[in-house]
């Protein structure tokens, strides 16, 4: 038997994808002391996704939410999640700012990083480690797990010994985006990342798309995991990940110990379920199992953005081919794991493949940035007629001459005009005019009504019968809008 320690995505993979990062602090704050008192190692709190959704869908201010969160949390490490090579956006940010953007996280407070790279710049990874260790924050290190003929259980191994080489690295993290691990696979795949971990420990994350994660969850731990991802129910499962609520059942039942006050359980789920449902935003999701999603390996979060799409062109009928497309585009760029940003790539080559009915006759400059190795060495090569296909489109020569450049951070606060450290992340990373609209907006929200009546759901059914982007409900001095999900 083991002890099982938890760590807490409610606020982060739970609310991204359920609510498309749209979680702003007021609707937290309620009850975060009570998660930072239910005894989670760890709470996984924010990312770069977060400060771009927020300041420019939101037009709530990053930092000081972030601010307001951590200070309600005083007990608890706060983790945030990086990607080596971008803290925003689908291309590649200078070594510099992902630097800056370490140590600015850990001015508020966080303790805290997963840091991952699809293609695993092992270098990168090590530095940002580095860095955060400057602040006596814990690192683990994630293995992007993904199906494919190239990502065998020797690859994962020797990444995982890469990885787990530095010092800075305290824990190692096996983390399905596309929740296809089973107990066959992680029989073999666990024992060498086992022995690559050289005795640090196990983390393990599974989005529960296939409705497989918790017994996974529980196949690992008979394998060496020791650390397991989970979420308040309403925030759970589905594109989120199990349920902290069943996993606790579960580990009980098997003789496992943990160190979670369950009593803290149902007013934390009681609050997000009443708020999801106040914003119109998913709670309580299930998934069935497909067979299909083991081949394209579309994280949960992007179907919503193929269907939204699909819908604008009034293709919806074409899903079922766009998800083929996935499955053939992925194979043909050479298998890279479904991970931001390549599961964005893959997926919006494939719409456009199915949308212009040529497939690569236009081509995103990302992908033409994967194709030549500015992200880093693809697993696997690319096919060579898609390389010339790709590589034939007008904007590739001008791509090809503009690898990304590593500025110094004096360039850095020359160009944005600024040496605040905060301001100039926001500068490099948000366009100006929605900086300007979220300070227009004004402090941080710290209370969201709990609304939910007979009215409020005859608008959503209004709104599923109409193109109304947006409608507002006007009452009693309140004003409530309802937004269509994109």
């Amino acid at each position: 038997m083991a002890h099982i320690q938890f760590l807490d995505e409610t606020m982060r993979d739970g609310q991204q994808s359920l609510w498309g990062l749209r979680m702003q602090a007021g609707m937290a704050l309620p009850v975060s002391p009570l998660i930072d008192q239910t005894g989670f190692c760890t709470i996984d709190l924010t990312g770069g996704g977060m400060l771009d959704v927020l300041t420019r869908y939101c037009q709530e201010n990053y930092f000081e939410g972030l601010d307001l969160l951590v200070a309600s949390m005083p007990n608890t490490p706060v983790r945030a999640g990086l990607r080596s090579n971008a803290n925003v956006t689908f291309g590649v940010s200078p070594d510099v700012l992902m630097d800056l953007w370490v140590r600015r996280l850990c001015a508020h407070g966080v303790r805290s990083f997963w840091i991952y790279d699809v293609l695993f710049n092992v270098d990168k990874v090590h530095r940002l480690a580095k860095v955060a260790k400057e602040a006596n924050a814990q690192v683990a290190a994630a293995l992007m797990f993904a199906l494919s003929p190239v990502h065998t259980d020797a690859y994962y191994e020797a990444k995982a010994r890469e990885l787990a080489a530095s010092p800075d690295v305290d824990t190692l993290l096996l983390y399905d985006t596309a929740g296809v691990l089973e107990k066959e696979r992680l029989k073999t795949l666990m024992p060498g990342l086992v022995r690559g971990a050289a005795g640090k420990p196990i983390e393990f994350h599974s989005n529960n798309l296939l409705g497989m994660s918790a017994k996974a969850y529980l196949d690992a731990i008979d394998l060496g995991v020791s650390v397991i991802h989970t979420a308040s129910r309403p925030m759970a499962n589905g594109p989120s990940v199990p349920s902290t609520e069943i996993m606790v059942r579960n580990i009980e039942l098997r003789g496992h110990t943990h160190s979670l006050d369950t009593t803290k359980f149902k007013p934390v789920a009681d609050h997000f379920e009443a708020m999801g449902k106040a914003r119109g935003f998913l709670v309580n999701q299930y998934a069935e199992y497909d067979e299909f999603s083991i081949q394209h390996q579309i994280p949960g979060g992007m179907m919503g953005t193929f269907k939204a799409q699909l819908a604008q062109h009034r293709m919806m009928d074409r899903l079922p081919d766009v998800l083929e497309e996935v499955a053939r585009v992925r194979r043909e760029l050479g298998y890279p794991g479904m991970a931001t940003p390549f599961s964005q790539l893959v997926g919006i080559q494939a719409v456009l493949n199915i949308v212009t009915g040529k497939r690569y006759g236009t081509v995103p400059d990302e992908v033409v940035q994967y194709a030549v190795g500015f992200y880093g060495t693809p697993v696997a090569p690319v096919d060579p007629d898609i390389m010339d296909r790709i590589m034939a489109v007008p904007r590739a020569k001008q791509v090809l001459a503009n690898p990304p450049e590593q500025p110094s951070l004096a360039d850095l606060q020359l160009k944005y005009g600024t040496t605040d450290g905060d301001e100039l992340i926001l500068r490099a990373t948000v366009p100006e005019a929605d900086i300007a609209r979220m300070r227009a907006a004004g402090p941080v929200k710290r209370e969201f009504p709990l609304l939910s009546s007979p009215e409020l759901e005859s608008v959503r059914k209004l709104m599923a019968l109409t193109d109304l982007p947006v409608v507002e409900v006007k009452a009693a001095g309140l004003v409530v809008s309802l937004r269509r999900k994109r």
